[in-house]
Parts: structure tokens; sequence; C-alpha cells
């Protein structure tokens, strides 16, 4: 039986690496769907341990300044991997690079789940995140080299999917798992699945060739520029928010430095004989507009995925059960409309298709505007809906446009380059509404004081009315008043704080309002037509 099941994968694994198109929709669609389950476990445990770090810190025995690395380091690594990914894809062949990228994240998860130290933590997540970043560009243009015609309609509805319903899983899941288990099964969850995507990417993902030859003439220069510029920016977005940005000495030097490692990166990009990563696919203007697209996308993907828990945790006092069943009504939408996304690409003008899904998603973030400290599951169900639909006919139109024009060689830079526009928009809007939220809490908590000051009358009636509900539990009046002051303080606190999140969702209402600007400049897109050729093939 075995040798029967192993025959069966090396016969789905015949060499298609001259022509990959031209392979049975068998074997496209069992490659296709190894790789985008390895891309979800990597856009999963991005923040599968977001809603567990308490525990995290208190096993490990570190700081709350220590604990937060254990994020920030899988992102910083990400960040890095996902442009890396296309030259090394070409060095190793798209085979081993997935292979080697699912075994070592497969590893650094169960040495992650036996950290002995939160060092140890730190070191084996930013292997994981390095590892796993891989697989998430290369699924992408592998999709558009072995589909054409309508197969590939489907291509950027399905990884849109995963895209986000990973990320919006990962905390949810995470505090169940802690919560049933152990936070050490938060990476060992990933060994059984890891080590079957490895052994599956082993026999049947056989699309294109290596060229050894290119580990020799690697640009250790432009390499070591693009990792301290990506991971440098990525430092100062995640720590600047607690750290007062670049009133803080650390953050202004990384901040520096990053600037210093982009100018040499550009210059590496442009001049180098072997680079690291190709700025060639922003030639087209077409790619250009979907970087920014894709930027403008993951700002708010990213952002509300992040600020609706925490209105939910912060405002409503919701667990995280109750947080995963009111926020999954995002995936819900977004789900059933893969399928009208991806027809309505093979029907319509994808600048029409992408006009109505920003136009959607501002929408949504106008509703979600008008929250209040009492909302829950039911008044966020219809701007989450909403918003499940605009993200697929965001992510459909702005994937099809970045990599349906470029021949297999260079799509894997633009897929990298494509990928990196989205997480950085994510690092960047999350960092910014972190800072906007603290912001506009403060000056909504003053202007609510300066008018409880101009008619101290009302409050003083709530305060004494509380007070004498209090003496019920204590028979001390001045510790009444104190309780009733406290309560009427965390009450205005929460006001503020509501205040504040309507303020950064009108915000972001605004970003995809401008962005729709761009639309009009953008070159009509066939999704149906095949991938040019590669002339190396």
């Amino acid at each position: 039986m075995v040798a029967a099941a192993v025959g069966r994968l090396r016969a789905l694994g015949r060499d298609w690496s001259a022509n990959p198109a031209a392979m049975p929709d068998a074997s496209k669609y069992l490659i296709f769907g190894v790789m985008a389950f390895g891309q979800f476990m990597a856009l999963f445990d991005i923040q599968i341990v977001s809603a567990s770090l308490n525990e995290v810190q208190a096993g490990l025995a570190a700081g709350p300044d220590e604990v937060s690395w254990v994020q920030t380091a899988y992102l910083m690594a990400e960040l890095v991997m996902i442009p890396l990914s296309a030259y090394l894809a070409q060095a190793m062949s798209t085979r081993w690079l997935f292979v080697f990228s699912a075994g070592m994240f497969t590893f650094s998860s169960l040495m992650c789940g036996l950290s002995w130290s939160i060092g140890s933590m730190i070191a084996f997540r930013a292997l994981q995140g390095f590892t796993g970043g891989a697989m998430v560009p290369l699924v992408f243009s592998v999709g558009f080299t072995i589909f054409t015609g309508k197969q590939r309609a489907m291509i950027p509805a399905i990884l849109g999917t995963v895209a986000v319903i990973a990320p919006t899983l990962g905390p949810t899941a995470g505090g169940l798992i802690t919560d049933a288990f152990d936070w050490r099964w938060l990476f060992f969850i990933n060994i059984v699945p890891g080590v079957i995507v490895t052994t599956l990417s082993v026999f049947v993902i056989r699309v294109d060739r290596a060229t050894p030859s290119m580990f020799a003439r690697i640009d250790w220069s432009h390499f070591a520029a693009m990792a301290i510029f990506l991971g440098g920016l990525e430092y100062v977005l995640e720590e600047g928010p607690r750290k007062d940005w670049f009133g803080d000495d650390g953050i202004a030097i990384s901040g520096w430095v990053a600037l210093v490692a982009f100018v040499l990166f550009l210059e590496r990009s442009f001049f180098s004989p072997n680079p690291i990563v190709k700025l060639t696919p922003f030639r087209k203007p077409t790619f250009v507009f979907a970087c920014v697209f894709n930027l403008v996308i993951g700002f708010g993907m990213y952002a509300s995925i992040y600020l609706v828990p925490v209105y939910l945790a912060r405002v409503r006092g919701y667990d995280s059960l109750q947080i995963g069943t009111t926020v999954f009504v995002v995936g819900i939408a977004q789900i059933m409309s893969v399928v009208i996304a991806s027809k309505l690409s093979q029907r319509i003008d994808l600048r029409w298709m992408i006009t109505v899904g920003l136009a959607l998603f501002a929408w949504s973030l106008w509703l979600t505007s008008h929250m209040t400290s009492q909302w829950g599951f039911w008044e966020l169900a219809l701007p989450q809906a909403v918003r499940g639909l605009a993200l697929m006919l965001c992510i459909v139109p702005s994937v099809t446009m970045a990599l349906s024009v470029f021949p297999p060689a260079e799509l894997r830079y633009a897929s990298g380059l494509f990928n990196l526009m989205r997480n950085l928009g994510g690092a960047i809007g999350i960092a910014v509404v972190n800072t906007l939220l603290q912001d506009h809490t403060r000056i909504a908590a003053a202007r609510l004081g300066e008018n409880l000051g101009h008619d101290a009358g009302g409050a003083t009636d709530t305060i004494a009315t509380l007070a004498q509900k209090m003496a019920a539990y204590t028979p001390d009046p001045a510790q009444a008043l104190l309780l009733a002051r406290g309560l009427f303080a965390r009450v205005a606190g929460r006001e503020a704080l509501t205040i504040a999140f309507d303020d950064i969702f009108r915000l972001m209402a605004w970003m995809f309002v401008i962005a729709l600007v761009m639309v009009p400049f953008c070159r009509p897109t066939n999704l149906t037509n095949p991938v040019p050729p590669d002339a190396a093939h």
C-alpha cells in the first residue's frame, strides 16, 4: 500500500519544468493545495501567540519588553525572506526551497515549543518567521505559472481568502489552544501538518529547475542592506508606539540605520551585477498601482483585524471565544464572496471591480466609525460582512493586475515585492492606529472633561446616585463615594476610548476613498491570457 501510494505520488510529481502549464489538472491542484496550506501555516502563526503572550511570559520568566519580541522577531524575519525568496527559488528551484522552508518551519515550531528561555524562544521564532516567509510568495508565483484561463481566475480569490482568514483565526485559535492545553501547543500543532506538507512537496512540486551557480554570485552587501532596512523598519514600527517613536534614542538610531540601509539597498538593486532583489517589475505602471493598492489594502485589513478585537476586549470586556465568534463574520462573508469575485474578474473590467471593492471597504469602515460602547455581535455584523465582501473585490483585481503579465522568471520577483507591500501595509497600519488610539483617547478624554466642567451638575448627580448604590456594599460613606467616583471615571474612560476608535475608523475610510483616485490611471488587464513564456525555457 505504501509503495503504491509513493508510486502514485511520483507519477503526479513528474518533472514539468519545461512547460508547467501543460501538467494534468490533478497535479496542478495537488501542488497548489500543498503550497496554499503551507502559506496558511506561515500566516496563521503570525498572530497565534498574540492572545497568549501573558502565558508565554510567565512560562519563560520573561519581562514585558522581552516577550513582545516573540511577535517582533517573527515579523522582522518574515519581511526579509519574502523578497529574498525569488532569488532563492531561482537558485534552489521552487521545489527544494519550499521543501526547505516547510521543513525548517516545522523544526523551528518544535523548538519554539521546547524553548527553555525567552532568548531561545526569540531565536526560534525568528527562524520560524524567516523560513515561513518563503512559502507566502511562492504559492502566488506557482499558481500564476501553472494555471491558465478560467482556472487562474480562482487563484487570487483562494489565496486572498487564505491571506485574510489565517491571521484572523490566529489570536482566537491561539487563545483556545492555550486554555485547553498549554501555550507550548501553539507551536506543537504545526508539527504533523508541517511534516505532511514537507513530504508531499518533495514528491509533487516540480515546476522549474535549480541554478546552483547563483549561490556563488550572491551580492552579500545587497542582502545585508535589505535585511537591515526591512528589519530596522519593522522594529521601528513595532516598538515606536510603545516608546514614543523618535523621542526614544533606540528608535531614532534604528530609524537612521534603516534609512541608510535603504539607500544602499536601492544602489545595489540598480547597479549590482547580480542583485538579490530585482526591482524591474516596477517598470510596469500597472504593477506599481497594484502594489500601492496592496499597501492600502494591507493597512486596512490588518488594522481592522487588530482594532475590532481590541475594542471588544477593552470596551466590551469580551473573552477570546466571544471575540472569535464576533470577528469571524468577516471570514464567513469572504468565503461566500470567493466565487463571486472570481467570476466577476472574468467578465468585467478589473478597474470597475476594484472601484467597487475600495468603495465598499470605505463604507464598511465608515459604518464601523459609528460604534458606541454597547456594540456587540449584531451591531458589528453588517460592517464586518461588508468588509469581508469588499476584501475579495479588492484583493482579486489587485493580485491579477500585479502578477498576470509577467513570465515565470520575473513572476517570482514580482510576487515577492507584491506580498511585501501587503505586509508592510499591515505593519505600518498597526503602528499608526496604535499611536492614533493613544493620542485620540487622550484628546477625547480631555474634551469629555471640558464638557463635564461646563456642566458639572449632571456628573455630580450621577456620582451621588452611584454612591447611594455603593452604600449597600460598604457602610463607610466616604468609601462608597470613592468607589462611585472610580466607576464614573472608568465609564468616562470607556467612552473616550470608543470615540477614539470611531475617529480612527473614519480616517481609514477616507484613506480608501483617496485610493479610488488612482483607479482610472490603471490599464485594463485580462486575467484569462496565459502568462508569457519564459525565455529561459
